[in-house]
């Protein structure tokens, strides 16, 4: 009735494989019963029943009244507005949670505990490596909002735009609270502008590396340089060092005179 590929996606929908089966299988049939739906899903018949009950909760399938007792098919559609609706009311209760605890009491004590055990470490143990081009983004974003003075920024054009928005709302605060902001670009053939922001100067540059370096403390070094790489693959090395951190920033202005800007 329908392809494996596609009856995995229906997992989008919040459905397991049994429901996946039986909910296709009466689309086909409009109205049948649990037994018919069994034979034709291919599903345990003592699940059936249980699983019927699982898609009339979660607005899938309606019971007809009468007996033998039938199911009928909700329409795909207003199925995927139930599931929308029930996303979109499930994620404001999650966010209002998450904002009742960012004002709340516990993230000031977790706060404390945090600030206690990484004071008692040196910053070559707090230095790490971090994997995936995600995790290397969420690192980046929290370094940037911590800045107090400068931030350098070296990447290529491809990297950057997939961070635009992001980055532009962050450097915007940034420059209120007058902080430097200085972005190198590796532009390509396929370069024609980036987003529009008066908070950092940016320059055009020939180094096939991506770096960032924040208050001359401390540096984010991606290990691949501008070719296309996996995201998952990406990887990328943070450093806690004042020493190494000036000595990236003084390399970084050397050649930041000789840039050109990038219009």
């Amino acid at each position: 009735m329908i392809e494996s590929k596609s009856l995995s996606k229906l997992r989008e929908f919040g459905l397991n494989t049994y429901e996946s089966k039986i909910w296709t299988a009466l689309l086909s049939r409009g109205v049948s019963t649990a037994g018919e739906l069994s034979d034709i899903a291919n599903v345990p018949r003592s699940r059936s029943y249980d699983v019927l009950e699982s898609l009339e909760k979660k607005g899938f399938v309606i019971m007809n009244l009468g007996k033998p007792i039938k199911y009928i098919a909700v329409a795909p559609k207003e199925v995927l507005e139930r599931v929308k609706k029930k996303l979109e009311e499930n994620t404001k209760k999650q966010l209002a949670i998450m904002d009742f605890i960012k004002t709340g009491k516990i993230i000031k004590e977790l706060g404390l505990l945090y600030e206690e055990g990484i004071s008692s470490h040196t910053p070559s143990e707090i230095s790490g490596s971090l994997k995936g081009r995600k995790n290397l983004y969420n690192h980046l974003e929290s370094m940037l909002k911590k800045a107090k003075k400068s931030v350098i920024l070296t990447t290529n054009t491809e990297r950057f735009n997939e961070k635009s928005e992001s980055f532009k709302q962050i450097f915007s605060n940034l420059a209120k609270k007058e902080v430097k902001i200085k972005i190198a670009l590796k532009t390509d053939k396929n370069f024609k502008s980036i987003p529009n922001n008066k908070a950092a100067e940016t320059r055009k540059t020939e180094m096939n590396s991506r770096f960032c370096v924040v208050d001359d403390k401390e540096f984010l070094f991606m290990i691949f340089p501008s070719e296309e790489i996996h995201p998952s693959y990406d990887a990328g090395i943070w450093v806690v060092n004042q020493n190494l951190a000036r000595n990236m920033s003084n390399m970084f202005n050397k050649a930041w005179k000789n840039m050109a800007p990038l219009r």
